[in-house]
C-alpha cells in the first residue's frame, strides 16, 4: 500500500470514498486474498485496470486490511491504510470547508493541502505556504493564465456581499486593495470575454506585485424569504457554532444543506444534517433538546434583519430535518445523472431544486424546530 498522497478534487469526494471503503471493505479482502475480481463488477475499464494490480492471491496484505477495517473507530484510517501518506490535497474552501473535521478525523493529523485555486474557465492563483491550517488558506494570483479583473463587492454592517456591479467600474489586477472585496471577472484566449466568476474574494496581501486571495463565498447564494438575506458564508458560521453542541456527545456532523421554505406562511428556514457517531456509521440518538438547542444557536448567528423579521412574525422558527447516513450520497447521484462531475461535485449549501428537497426529504429520521419565540 504504497501512497504519498491522496487526491481528490474536492474534500467532498473523501468521506463518500471513506463510506464506499466501509460499504465494501470486507469483498475488497476477499478479492485480494483470492487474486480474484468479484464477477459483478462487469465494467471493461475497471477490470482492466484491476487485472494489472490483482495478478495474485495476497492472504498477507488482505489480513493486514481486514485487521485495520475492523477496528470500531476509523479515526487515522487514511494513515493507517497508507502509513507512508505525507497529504492529503483537497480543496477544502468555501462550502467545502465543512468537510475539513471528517478529513482531519479520517487523516489521522495527516496535513490538508489546497495547492491551487482554479475552475475551468483558468487557473487563477496558487497556494505559496500548503502547509498552513485550510481556514488560513490564500492564494496568489498568476498574472499570466488570463486577464483578470475585479468588481467591488460592498460588506454591510451584517457581513452580506452588496453587488455593485451597476455603479462601480471593474478594477484590474494590480489596482485591487487590501483588505476589500471583490468579485472575479476573467478574459481568456479561448473566447470568454468578462466572464463573472461569481466568487468573492479578500484581499489578504500582496507576493511582490501580485495580490494574494482568501475565498470568503459564492456570490448570490443565500436563503431569503422577505427582506433577509443570508449568504452562504452567514450559513456556514453558523452551523459551526452549533454544531459544536454534538462534539462532546461523540456526534460528528458529516454534511449539511438548505432552503428557504415559502409553502406555508410564514416561511422558514428548513437545515438538513447528516449526523453519524464519532468514528462509526451509527445513527446517533437524537435528543430533542439537545436538537432544539442546535436550532437556536444558529438562529442566533444570524443577522439583526434576520432577528427582526423572525421578532415580528415574518418568519416562522428554524426547522431542522436530519436525515440517514447515505442520503446526501443519494442527492449527489442524482446531480451526477443530470450531467454534474463527479470529481467536481460540490454539495449545495442552499436547495433549488424541488426534486433535491424531495430527495433528502426521503431519508429524513428527525424533525426539530427552534424553541425561540422572541430575540
Amino acid at each position: 500500500m504504497r501512497s504519498y498522497g491522496w487526491v481528490p478534487s474536492f474534500a467532498s469526494v473523501l468521506p463518500r470514498s471513506i463510506k464506499f471503503l466501509d460499504d465494501y471493505w470486507k469483498e475488497l479482502c476477499s478479492n485480494i486474498r483470492t487474486g480474484y475480481l468479484s464477477d459483478w463488477i462487469t465494467d471493461a475499464g475497471c477490470r482492466n485496470a484491476m487485472s494489472l494490480i490483482l495478478t495474485r492471491p495476497n492472504p498477507e496484505m488482505a489480513d493486514l486490511i481486514q485487521q485495520i477495517c475492523e477496528d470500531k473507530s476509523w479515526e487515522g484510517i487514511i494513515k493507517k491504510l497508507w502509513p507512508k501518506i505525507k497529504y492529503i490535497t483537497s480543496i477544502c474552501t468555501g462550502s467545502m470547508s465543512q468537510y475539513i473535521p471528517l478529513l482531519e478525523f479520517y487523516g489521522g493529523g495527516t496535513p490538508l493541502v489546497s495547492p491551487n485555486y482554479s475552475s475551468s474557465e483558468a487557473c487563477f492563483g496558487i497556494n505559496l505556504k500548503p502547509l498552513c491550517k485550510p481556514f488560513d488558506v490564500y492564494y496568489t494570483f498568476l498574472p499570466n493564465t488570463a486577464y483578470f479583473e475585479f468588481l467591488p463587492v460592498n460588506k454591510d454592517g451584517g457581513g452580506k456581499a452588496q453587488d455593485t456591479r451597476t455603479i462601480n467600474k471593474p478594477v484590474d489586477l494590480v489596482n485591487v486593495k487590501l483588505g476589500l472585496y471583490y468579485d472575479v471577472v476573467v478574459t481568456t484566449l479561448t473566447g470568454l470575454y468578462r466572464y463573472r466568476i461569481g466568487d468573492v474574494l479578500k484581499v489578504t496581501g500582496f507576493y511582490n506585485k501580485s495580490p494574494q486571495f482568501q475565498f470568503v463565498e459564492r456570490q448570490n447564494v443565500v436563503l431569503s424569504i422577505d427582506l433577509d438575506k443570508t449568504t452562504e458564508e452567514d450559513l456556514s458560521k453558523a452551523i459551526m457554532k452549533a454544531k459544536l453542541v454534538l462534539e462532546p456527545l461523540g456526534i460528528m456532523l458529516t454534511t449539511y444543506s438548505s432552503y428557504a421554505d415559502t409553502s406555508l406562511m410564514p416561511g422558514r428556514y428548513v437545515l438538513f444534517w447528516e449526523l453519524k457517531m464519532n468514528g462509526r456509521n451509527d445513527l446517533p440518538k437524537l435528543d430533542a433538546e439537545i436538537m432544539e438547542q442546535c436550532c437556536c444557536i444558529v438562529e442566533e448567528s444570524f443577522d439583526f434583519t434576520y432577528k427582526s423579521l423572525r421578532k415580528g412574525g415574518v418568519i416562522s422558527g428554524l426547522e431542522l430535518r436530519v436525515v440517514k447516513h447515505g442520503t446526501f450520497d443519494q442527492l449527489m447521484d442524482y446531480y451526477v445523472s443530470k450531467g454534474a462531475s463527479i470529481t467536481q461535485y460540490k454539495p449545495p449549501s442552499c436547495l433549488k431544486s424541488k426534486e433535491a428537497v424531495k430527495i433528502l426529504n426521503s431519508g429524513m429520521v428527525g424533525k426539530f424546530f427552534s424553541s425561540k419565540t422572541m430575540f
